[in-house]
């Protein structure tokens, strides 16, 4: 047997961004190109991507990417990938594809790779060295597979997000038998999602949810507003089975819920009639009892359909006293401020809100630690490598593996930018490579580094004080033709004393340095930056952004 090197690019120790490297003989396959997004001090950030530098220095290995399933941690970054490096193939299972195709045609990007359709429990292909094929999972979006890897250094499963759902809305559960089978063929290492091995137990059936909406719906008498993933297709199905059945019209509301429910709906994994599909700009003549409103913004994020409805800031549905709003998404971590103010805003409003803490009507899509258990079980791996979850969920899927009988040297805790080699079988950590974060803001990739966010951070926290003044060019000596004015932002009420203090001060070193000859205008600006630093901090104990502009004429 020869030798294959893994690489977590994202992923691990974080929720987010999830990107593995498979390398071997050459040739690399990139399994899932996700994205996170921003945290509170990532100020003015829209997106936050894996390093790629590792991938740019071996373009020409790349012979495609793998993807487990549609959601945006595990295929978001694809389209800034494949603006970077060349990427032969794409292959995922058909609505993972067809969310895909969508995204590629937004960045002008459909045609720059094939996109290849593999079914689950379908025919091995393979990329290069790598003889590669996809099992079913249960997931909170269909189309979910793990994938399994024949490489040059053994045989990996890498199991994308799933859980063990014996129930599933569209009866596709996850495919235990094939798993136990390929267990029975020898796995070298497992590559196992993380997210909730902390919690005990079993994560249940999404159907639990279509019940909850069963007992919800019928007594309401206002509108109905549901937020959710606009990826949640079975989400979405169930919600729009009961409430057609109580008689209400269904709109969907937001781009990327509209969006996501055309191409579900188009590829047959969603079944709504056209004629109980409303258009939100029709939602005004129907009675509010025959609504229900399917939209994003389950996050509190701040221009989603839920957060302008909360805020009542939406053109086309408004929340009233009467009205159940149902929050059907747990908060990713960072986000609950957001997701609480959105519900404060919506009961101040006179609604209901139904949410996790205080109705069943949401589930995980991850499996719990006793279907950490049991995948461990089928498989029965020489090594476990925990992935995809923050340093906690590793260590304690690390333990879930201890416990079933794993030893230490066969427990791979690994981070972003580690190296596992497996060799005839064996996987251990032989380097580290490369492996920060990317981030996207606006139209610029890569172009934000911490310089830029401490900046932003003090801009933020204490203000900035700019200070302007004009030097007249005489005979090579500059002069002030006035005072220099100042403009301050982030400064509260009462601060007038201490800015006529600073246009003193300024006044008074630019006469001086002048006076003296100094006439270069970098020293001036250093020597007004450090004189009204020291005035403000003294006064203030704030650290402003202080910008000296001279100008000369």
């Amino acid at each position: 047997m020869g030798v294959c090197r893994i690489i977590p690019l994202g992923g691990l120790g974080e929720v987010g961004k999830n990107m593995t490297v498979y390398e071997a003989d050459g040739s690399i396959v990139i399994v899932d190109a996700g994205l996170a997004f921003p945290r509170d001090e990532h100020l003015g950030v829209d997106l936050v991507l894996p390093d790629f530098s590792y991938l740019v220095e071996r373009a020409e290995m790349i012979r495609g990417v793998v993807l487990t399933h549609g959601h945006e941690d595990h295929v978001g970054s694809l389209p800034y990938l494949m603006r970077e490096v060349h990427v032969p193939v794409v292959v995922a299972t058909r609505l993972t594809l067809g969310l895909i195709k969508s995204k590629l045609d937004e960045h002008g990007l459909a045609r720059e790779a094939e996109l290849r359709e593999v079914a689950p429990g379908g025919e091995p292909f393979n990329l290069g060295p790598f003889r590669i094929e996809f099992i079913r999972m249960a997931h909170s979006i269909p189309d979910a597979a793990a994938v399994v890897l024949e490489t040059p250094g053994g045989r990996v499963v890498h199991t994308g997000d799933y859980k063990i759902d014996h129930t599933p809305v569209d009866g596709q559960r996850t495919d235990v038998g094939k798993l136990a089978s390929v267990g029975n063929q020898g796995v070298d290492l497992l590559l196992g999602d993380s997210t909730n091995a902390e919690r005990a137990g079993v994560t249940q059936s999404e159907r639990v949810v279509g019940e909850a909406f069963r007992q919800i719906f019928p007594s309401r008498t206002g509108r109905i507003l549901i937020s959710s993933f606009a990826s949640n297709v079975h989400r979405m199905q169930q919600a729009a089975d009961v409430g057609i059945e109580c008689g209400r019209k269904v709109a969907f509301v937001g781009r990327s819920m509209r969006k996501n429910a055309n191409i579900a709906r188009n590829l047959g994994y969603m079944n709504v009639p056209e004629e109980m599909i409303l258009r939100p700009q029709d939602l005004a003549e129907l009675p509010p009892g025959e609504q229900l409103i399917l939209c994003t913004g389950s996050q509190g994020e701040p221009m989603s359909a839920m957060t302008r409805i909360a805020y009542n800031d939406h053109p086309a549905v408004r929340v009233e006293a009467g009205d159940t709003v149902i929050i059907s998404a747990k908060p990713i971590p960072g986000n609950e401020l957001r997701v609480h103010d959105a519900i404060n805003r919506l009961a101040r409003s006179g609604a209901e809100v139904l949410h996790e803490d205080n109705a069943p009507v949401h589930v995980s899509g991850h499996g719990r630690a006793e279907e950490l258990r049991t995948i461990i079980a089928l498989l029965r791996p020489r090594a476990v490598m925990p992935v995809h979850g923050e340093f906690r969920m590793l260590a304690a899927h690390a333990q879930l593996a201890r416990e079933s009988g794993l030893a230490e040297e066969n427990i791979v805790l690994a981070e972003n930018g580690t190296v596992v080699e497996l060799k005839d079988g064996v996987a251990r950590v032989v380097d580290h490579v490369q492996a920060g974060m990317t981030f996207v803001d606006g139209l610029g990739v890569g172009d934000v580094h911490d310089v830029a966010l401490r900046d932003r951070r003090r801009l933020a926290e204490d203000g900035v004080v700019i200070v302007v003044a004009t030097l007249a060019a005489s005979n090579g000596a500059g002069a002030l033709t006035a005072p220099p004015e100042l403009i301050v932002r982030g400064f509260g009420e009462g601060a007038e004393p201490l800015l006529d203090d600073l246009r003193a001060e300024a006044l008074r070193v630019l006469e001086q340095l002048l006076k003296d000859d100094v006439t270069e205008i970098k020293l001036l600006q250093e020597h007004l930056h450090d004189a009204l630093g020291g005035i403000v901090y003294h006064r203030t104990r704030r650290r402003p952004m202080i910008l000296p502009v001279l100008v000369e004429v």
